[in-house]
């Protein structure tokens, strides 16, 4: 089989001269074909997130179970991510991204036959399965087909997919809600994903280093069994069903067989020969820094941002595209921010770029801190303008920091590792913030509840107001005119009590984003390997 395939390679290289790897323009034809696969796993996450206050209509369920469609995603994602590097190396790189690429577009086929919450969950595991291939091996492909003095700007345009995503997955998805069924919003990556086969199958040449380990099972199992008991106890301890709270056996339970798991994973990874993760690169300071950072950003940013289109949609009664559209400048000014930020990482001090992106994404989260039921466009437009430039100077000068004394023969383990970081960071964020979300909403429907005085007479003449709007409304007697104005109260109360809460959660956000600048300072200036003395310190 190797030797058909190197054959059908070299007829197309013959018949397509573009296709040879010696030809300059090679290395941006493989770039373009991985950001297809990124701009795929992208896409959908946030396609998903203008589509979870439909889906929560639709199947009638609250924020507490509907964020499992993120998390499921988000979990078997971080999962699967520290696997591709051993994957990669035994079966080929080419080989494991065409696999992600046809295992994201069947999930996505098959969650738009779902039926019911659950199964999409289900399936959704199954699409974040296909994405956990996608990055790290697209990300280890471009790093070993740029020199790593264009590394830098690689990594940029590589974000330039991503920000792509991050303004059509929303728009899209507005547009689609508005018109068609939700599952419509799973549809659209079938084409893209058929595409995306096709063009790496003809770009991408395969590269298979010589296996030398064997597959970390125990390591494997153990981190999927402890992340997942893990974030079903962060996520479910205020949930309508979970009547015994925090101190409930399935949570005290599910506590325990995620520390235990973790616990296993960990001393796994120090005393077996070939780990699932080599914790020898967290010997690496900035490596490990940059992680820290990442991880930090993935709860503050991922756990909040779920957040913004519900209340659009709940709070302010935006349509889905109305939504959409919000988001649509976010990704164009991260496009046209990353590849600057990478050339300036490639020649400068990639510390700065890093520095003005947390501090601008830290002061989006606080500005989002104070919406309300009256909250003017702008108050939501400026923010997200900001979040997209300050995303635009964090991720290429971030991850170009990260892996700069990464050896090429570690990249895909190190690119998976950044990845699966970030991952659990966002899986982590979205579980804790929900619980959060789901207690302050509480919280304020008692203070908000215990303020209104049903026998003051300032309330009865609004009551009695009310009252008479809702007959000339709707009809009806006097009594059941009360009746739907108590009704038009006690909904008013709760939608102030869930943007209150809202306002906490981005509130915990900002902090938490606030706190991640710490980290930045202790970053060492990386350095700028040129072409010829890179290829000597890399190749180790």
């Amino acid at each position: 089989m190797p030797t058909e395939q190197s054959h059908l390679r070299h007829e197309l290289v013959e018949r397509f001269p573009i296709l040879d790897p010696a030809r300059g323009v090679y290395r941006w034809l493989v770039l373009a074909s991985v950001m297809v696969g990124t701009f795929m796993a992208v896409l959908d996450s946030t396609i998903v997130n203008v589509a979870l206050a439909k889906l929560m209509a639709t199947f009638g369920v609250t924020v507490d179970h509907v964020e499992w469609i993120l998390t499921a995603y988000l979990l078997i994602f971080a999962v699967m991510l520290p696997s591709s590097g051993w994957l990669a190396d035994h079966f080929g790189y080419k080989r494991m991204f065409l696999i992600g690429l046809f295992l994201f577009t069947l999930g996505s086929f098959l969650c738009s036959l779902a039926r019911n919450i659950d199964v999409l969950i289900a399936f959704r595991v199954l699409q974040g399965a296909g994405a956990g291939f996608l990055l790290p091996i697209g990300m280890a492909i471009i790093t070993r087909e740029f020199p790593p003095n264009m590394r830098g700007v690689a990594l940029g345009f590589w974000s330039v997919a991503a920000s792509a995503s991050v303004s059509l997955g929303p728009t899209l998805g507005g547009y689609l809600i508005d018109r068609y069924e939700w599952n419509v919003i799973f549809d659209v990556n079938v084409p893209i994903g058929i595409g995306g086969i096709i063009a790496a199958w003809i770009i991408l040449r395969e590269h298979r280093p010589a296996p030398g380990r064997n597959f970390d099972i125990v390591g494997f199992l153990s981190l999927g069994v402890g992340l997942t008991a893990l974030l079903l106890a962060l996520a479910d301890g205020n949930s309508a069903w979970n009547t015994g709270g925090w101190d409930s056996t399935f949570i005290l339970t599910s506590f325990f067989i995620g520390f235990v798991g973790l616990g296993v994973f960990l001393a796994t990874e120090l005393i077996v020969a070939h780990p699932l993760v080599e914790i020898e690169l967290f010997k690496n300071f900035n490596f490990s820094v940059s992680n820290v950072v990442l991880f930090s950003f993935g709860v503050g940013m991922f756990g909040a941002n779920f957040l913004l289109p519900i209340y659009l949609q709940n709070s302010l009664g935006y349509t889905p595209l109305q939504a959409g559209l919000v988001f649509l400048p976010v990704g164009i000014l991260l496009g046209l921010t990353a590849p600057f930020a990478g050339m300036f990482t490639d020649r400068y001090d990639g510390r700065v770029p890093i520095l003005i992106g947390l501090a601008i994404m830290a002061l989006t989260m606080y500005q989002f801190s104070f919406l309300s039921l009256l909250s003017e466009k702008w108050q939501i437009l400026l923010p997200l303008y900001l979040r997209g430039f300050g995303m635009g100077c964090l991720f290429s000068p971030l991850t170009t920091v990260a892996i700069s004394e990464i050896p090429n023969r570690k990249m895909a383990q190190a690119s998976g590792l950044i990845n699966v970081i970030r991952q659990i960071g966002g899986s982590f964020g979205v579980a804790v913030f929900g619980t959060i979300l789901t207690r302050r909403t509480i919280f304020h429907m008692a203070m908000y509840g215990q303020q209104i005085d049903p026998t003051s007479a300032t309330y009865q003449h609004f009551l009695l107001g009310l009252s008479h709007f809702a007959q000339r409304v709707v009809g009806g007697t006097l009594g059941s005119g009360t009746a739907q104005a108590r009704a038009m109260v006690g909904m008013y109360t709760e939608q102030q009590a869930f943007v209150s809460a809202v306002d906490d959660v981005f509130r915990l956000a900002f902090i938490v984003l606030a706190v991640t600048i710490v980290p930045v300072f202790f970053l060492r200036r990386h350095h700028h390997l040129h072409q010829g003395e890179g290829a000597a310190a890399l190749a180790e």
